[in-house]
């Protein structure tokens, strides 16, 4: 058991990491008041692959580290608490 908790410690911190890095290179994507004024529209090329792009891949990564960084914590936590 204490063999699992360390590999999963070591995993928490992997993310953890890698999730506080993906988080801080990314680029502010807030377009403030002007995008409502000027009407944006959202039926472009870039917004319909905007999964493929660089900014795109980042974002979903992300998503998926901290998911996996919530599942990791929940793990954690049931076998801390399974003392």
């Amino acid at each position: 058991m204490e063999i699992a908790k360390g590999i999963l410690i070591v995993i928490y911190f992997i993310v953890a990491i890698a999730l506080i890095i993906l988080t801080l290179i990314q680029s502010k994507e807030d377009e403030g008041l002007s995008s409502t004024i000027t009407g944006s529209s959202t039926n472009n090329f870039y917004e319909k692959n905007k999964g493929r792009t660089k900014e795109g891949k980042q974002k979903k990564w992300t998503i998926i580290l901290a998911v996996i960084f919530a599942i990791l914590t929940i793990a954690l936590g049931i076998l801390y608490m399974a003392k």
